[in-house]
């Protein structure tokens, strides 16, 4: 039989021949009379000799080892095992909220627009909580309208990281409203924006401690198109507690609203600026008395707008005050306000008028930790006339760790 024939090929930086036996590799010189004894007895897949001793043997098998992988592959798999360890070390969270409304207004007497809000949506969320203050979540917010075919963008993202420790709190991303913006008197902001617009899209930051807090934040509403105008809101909000009994809070907001992008601007369509605040000053007896709690406030309320190139800063106020009064589950809520007639796009409709007053009757017939629902039949007296709502807000959530 002939031998196996052998493939010279030179190696440049050695000027040492390699010849190619298979799929095995063996280094040469160009004279096989000036390999030593060692290069002619060694076999590259056997073990070398005896004498070599086990360092030689341990040598060998690691050059072999680290010439097979290459530093990019050890490089790839000490990433994704230190990934795995930074993950499996953190803590994952998992949160579902569900709101329920049915809102019934009979506005007609008024001559404001009577409608029936009548639907559900549910909003979950998953993410990690790294290090206890670290937090990122990602889920979305599903609305359900009974009785409407087509519901215009009835999914609505949600992602944002939040950072939480010794009274501070930021978020930045599309997050959930309600448990930062539901203090603010319906003048100012309505019950209506939190069926259709949950999220705030934007940042906030909020710090807090037991007798203090402030908060302030932005709300990205449009990003300016061809198609769609430029709208934000920038709102700050806090509430200090003077003693065990008396707070002061205050509430404002500031509405921005631009036009489309276009080469050749609209001369009709001019830019908006839109805004109110209010200062509060209450007493809470809920301690003090056999009544479950028991709250009233007295404040001022401005409202600032104008329309560029049109008209500047008009400035209406007026006088707000509330009571609220709650008594095993039973509660009355009344809301009195008079002064000049508001223009706030996004406040309750019934304070353009320059008196008003709000009678609220209720019962919360489901609380506990993390549900409540409530049901309030409404009273509404303006220009001499009465209308009438019955509400019913059922909130559930439900969160915990998934390890």
């Amino acid at each position: 039989m002939k031998p196996h024939r052998s493939i010279g090929i030179l190696d440049s930086s050695t000027s040492k021949k390699r010849t190619h036996v298979g799929k095995q590799v063996f280094n040469h010189s160009l004279s096989a009379s000036r390999r030593t004894s060692h290069e002619a007895t060694a076999m590259p897949l056997g073990i070398p000799a005896c004498q070599t001793g086990f360092r030689m043997v341990i040598k060998y098998y690691v050059s072999m080892w680290l010439e097979k992988i290459s530093c990019t592959k050890i490089l790839v798999f000490f990433i994704l095992g230190l990934l795995c360890q930074q993950v499996s070390a953190q803590q994952l969270e998992g949160n579902v909220d569900f709101h329920g409304f049915a809102d019934n207004r009979e506005y007609g007497a008024s001559d404001r627009y009577p409608q029936t809000i009548f639907g559900a949506r549910i909003t979950p969320e998953v993410g990690l909580l790294v290090d206890g203050v670290h937090r990122i979540r990602a889920g979305v917010s599903y609305l359900h309208e009974f009785g409407t075919k087509n519901i215009l963008k009835p999914v609505r993202p949600v992602a944002y990281y939040n950072y939480m420790d010794k009274g501070f709190d930021f978020k930045i991303g599309m997050f959930p409203r309600h448990e930062y913006l539901d203090e603010y008197p319906k003048a100012i902001l309505s019950d209506t924006i939190g069926y259709y617009q949950p999220n705030i899209e934007g940042m906030l930051v909020r710090y807090s401690n037991e007798n203090f807090h402030q908060q302030l934040w932005i709300d990205w509403n449009s990003r300016q198109t061809r198609v769609d105008r430029e709208q934000f809101m920038v709102g700050l909000s806090g509430n200090v507690h003077l003693g065990s009994l008396f707070y002061v809070k205050h509430f404002a907001t500031l509405w921005h609203n631009a036009g489309v992008m276009a080469d050749q601007p609209d001369p009709d369509d001019h830019i908006r600026d839109n805004g109110a605040a209010s200062l509060h000053l209450g007493i809470d007896l809920s301690d003090k008395n056999w009544l479950d709690s028991i709250n009233v406030n007295v404040g001022g309320i401005i409202n600032y707008d104008r329309l560029r190139n049109v008209y500047d800063w008009q400035t209406p106020k007026g006088f707000i005050s509330e009571l609220y009064v709650e008594h095993s589950r039973f509660f009355v809520r009344n809301t009195f306000y008079t002064g000049q007639s508001l223009s706030i796009p996004y406040g309750d409709v019934f304070y353009t008028s320059k008196q008003y007053n709000r009678l609220d009757v209720g019962w919360v017939p489901l609380r506990n930790k993390n549900l409540e629902g409530r049901f309030t039949a409404g009273f509404h007296f303006s220009e001499g006339v009465m209308d009438n709502q019955q509400q019913f807000i059922l909130r559930y959530n439900i969160g915990k760790s998934l390890k």
